[in-house]
């Protein structure tokens, strides 16, 4: 395991670092000739273009859905014993570098860590490793991936732990590490400090500025509130539109449009929090419609704002319309901006003098925080980013004071909140856990005889001759259950002759007291069965009879898994 996670590390950190000089090789062919003074019109078409070639290699080459990408690991996870896709180890990388480097509003990470996570699984597979070393191997790849794209190997370990994988043990956490450690090493060696974001610390931590803290962390709860419901809103109103090539079409437009207008949207955005950290704020008017106004304090903050409220819809455009990317570096941005609008305010209004870089870097380590749900990541990302733990009091804070704030409006992070709502997701529940894992399908009995309404119990009592169990279901001519007669329906006048030769099936049949259909979550059955009060249930696909379902069979398939889990 320790050399398969160092390996991985390896790997991950090698596609972490080819994407990166990739997406900043296309960015750098596309814009280096932009003149500064004057808006440019190429902002609207570079995002169609990048989309529509991302939507069309999505749907006719690789033929696969992007969306949101961490989501569909957690997906792999939980409903596919952690098999993920090979051709995942290359199509978001492909896909991502399109989108992002022309202009896509959004970031590598999630795209770098599913690629990590599909070279994890598949390699596991190629091993034969059991389904928790499968995991595990997931999480390396998550881990390696992240520790090279930011550098920040702690960080990488802890977003595996947080995000990933449900739960880790000191045997788990080896493995972590050494691939983190991996990817973080092939980072420098290549890159060098040339690392995707970084920013040595140039102003201490105030305990006087301890209650503006308190309010940025509410804050930025807040906005991250705002992110997560305008980025489902966004992408819901986004895919009414069926057609794979006018959905890309239409969001394209809509965020060239926006990317006009607001310019350091364009890509990741972290050339933007560069600016700000480093006090060159009024250059983010370069290539603007405003950039006469260069000197207007007030007109700078409002159009600041502006950014902040149109950055998720940039995003959710970007991924919703066809695009590929994550919400980890929009997350990151978006922090960045409202902690620099904080304090930028908070001194205006008050004459006072905070450090707009810290509260920019404070406030990424907020917005992360309470958009992905993950607090410890949020804050070890940015205090290796500072290469110290100068902030690390007000970031811890900060993130503890947004997480709260989020997810009291919002229950689960962008990430998981579809597949808990959906039952493809249990966090914190063994139980149910294992029990997702059942694939009705497999556990679907066919072996009852069936009798048609219009037979006799004299053909009744002949298939209760042969058959080895006690229950009849009645299926009419074009395979759709009628109903279902018990043998304890038919216990007293199955020896009457009479009764055998006049009586219909269709008088003795009752109806089942629910139905279940065979891509059913577990949850939902279960709870069937509680209510109703049943042993056995039908199984009914598009109207048409299936088999039948019994609580035995499944309590016999969850007792085998449950060993095999405590045994892996």
């Amino acid at each position: 395991m320790l050399v398969l996670a160092g390996l991985i590390g390896t790997i991950s950190g090698l596609a972490a670092v080819l994407l990166k000089e990739t997406v900043h090789t296309i960015q750098q062919t596309l814009t280096s000739d932009f003149d500064i003074k004057y808006e440019n019109y190429f902002y609207i078409g570079f995002p169609l273009i990048g989309i529509l070639i991302t939507a069309l290699i999505t749907e006719y080459i690789l033929k696969e859905k992007l969306g949101h990408g961490i989501t569909q690991i957690l997906y792999d996870i939980s409903k596919r014993s952690s098999v993920i896709r090979r051709s995942k180890m290359y199509s978001r990388m492909v896909t991502s570098a399109i989108t992002v480097g022309f202009g896509g509003s959004v970031g590598l990470e999630a795209p770098i860590v599913v690629t990590g996570s599909a070279i994890g699984s598949n390699i596991g597979r190629l091993m034969h490793m059991t389904y928790k070393r499968r995991t595990l191997l997931i999480g390396c790849g998550a881990a390696g991936a992240i520790s090279a794209i930011f550098n920040s190997p702690v960080a990488g370990v802890i977003f595996s732990m947080e995000v990933i994988l449900a739960d880790v043990t000191i045997a788990m956490f080896i493995p972590l590490l050494i691939a983190s450690v991996t990817g973080a090493l092939i980072s420098l060696t290549l890159l060098g400090d040339d690392v995707l974001f970084s920013f040595p610390l140039v102003d201490s931590f105030k305990a006087a500025d301890t209650p503006f803290y308190i309010l940025l962390g509410i804050v930025c709860g807040l906005v991250s509130v705002y992110f997560t419901r305008t980025t489902y809103k966004i992408e819901s109103l986004i895919t009414k539109v069926k057609n794979v090539i006018g959905r890309a079409v239409v969001g394209g437009i809509l965020l060239g449009v926006i990317i006009f207008v607001f310019p350091p949207i364009y890509g990741e955005g972290y050339n933007t929090i560069k600016l700000l950290l480093a006090g060159r704020e009024e250059e983010i008017f370069n290539t603007t419609l405003f950039f006469n106004e260069i000197d207007n304090v007030f007109l700078l903050l409002l159009f600041i704002f502006g950014v902040l409220l149109v950055k998720p819809i940039a995003s959710a455009l970007t991924i919703g319309s066809g695009g590929s990317g994550g919400i980890f570096a929009p997350s990151l941005f978006l922090g960045g901006i409202t902690g620099f609008l904080f304090a930028a305010l908070v001194n205006t209004v008050t004459w006072g003098n905070m450090s707009t870089s810290n509260f920019t870097l404070v406030g990424m380590c907020g917005v992360m925080s309470g958009v992905l749900y993950a607090p410890l990541t949020a804050i070890f990302l940015i205090a290796e980013i500072t290469s110290g733990y100068e902030l690390f009091v007000p970031l811890m804070l900060v993130s503890a004071i947004s997480y709260s704030t989020s997810s009291f409006f919002e229950k689960h992070s962008l990430y998981t909140k579809h597949l808990i709502e959906r039952g493809d997701l249990i966090p914190n529940d063994k139980d149910r856990q294992v029990l997702s894992q059942i694939d009705l399908n497999k556990i679907i009995e066919t072996d009852l005889l069936v009798v048609h309404p219009e037979a006799t119990l004299g053909e009744l009592v002949s298939l209760v001759k042969v058959s080895k169990r006690n229950i009849f279901p009645v299926v009419n001519e074009y395979d759709e259950l009628m109903g279902v007669v018990t043998l304890d329906d038919i216990r007293n006048i199955m020896f009457d002759q009479e009764a055998r030769e006049t009586t219909k099936v269709k008088t003795l049949m009752s109806a089942p007291p629910a139905s279940v259909q065979p891509h059913e979550n577990m949850q939902s059955v279960m709870s069937k069965f509680e209510i109703s009060g049943a042993w056995n249930l039908p199984v009914i696909e598009n109207g048409k009879y299936k088999g039948f379902l019994s609580k035995s069979s499944i309590f016999n398939t969850y007792r085998k898994k449950l060993i095999r889990y405590q045994v892996e």
